[in-house]
């Protein structure tokens, strides 16, 4: 990671954890005539639009007053989106009763089940598929996508 952009994931993960929130992933595109940094945040309640227009206000004040990119830029701030794999276990429990697709370690291979999400017990997830319970442990996912129900 350069220089530029570790400045900004830590004022960002900085800014982010004072306001209660926690950094999901910082992207920077464009070129030095026009960035674009994409700041994604979550919580452990849900993010609202006024979370992230705050978190977005003070972000961009701290930017400013520190002159960290003194050309043109765009900064946008959001919550992960449903599309986004979850990357951190403190994002599992607001998600409880939520049905996931799951692809994880099994032994030499990786496996893919879909399931409900039932409990969250220190880095142990269980989730119940129509046969049975699955219990596997955080270290284990490789990649856990929410499913939205249109029902």
């Amino acid at each position: 990671m350069d220089k530029f952009k570790e400045n900004i994931v830590k004022i960002s993960n900085d800014l982010a954890e004072k306001l209660g929130y926690f950094v999901i992933d910082v992207i920077i595109r464009g070129d030095s005539r026009k960035r674009i940094l994409e700041v994604f945040v979550d919580a452990e309640k849900n993010v609202s639009a006024d979370d992230l227009a705050e978190m977005s206000r003070e972000l961009t004040e701290i930017i400013e007053s520190e002159n960290l990119i003194k050309e043109s830029y765009r900064l946008e701030v959001s919550s992960p989106g449903v599309d986004r794999p979850l990357k951190f276990l403190k994002q599992y429990p607001k998600h409880i009763n939520r049905n996931f697709e799951i692809v994880y370690k099994a032994a030499d291979s990786e496996a893919k089940f879909t399931g409900k999400l039932i409990s969250v017990e220190r880095d142990e997830l269980t989730f119940q598929t129509k046969d049975k319970n699955i219990l596997i442990k955080f270290n284990q996912i490789i990649e856990a996508k929410v499913l939205i129900s249109f029902s």
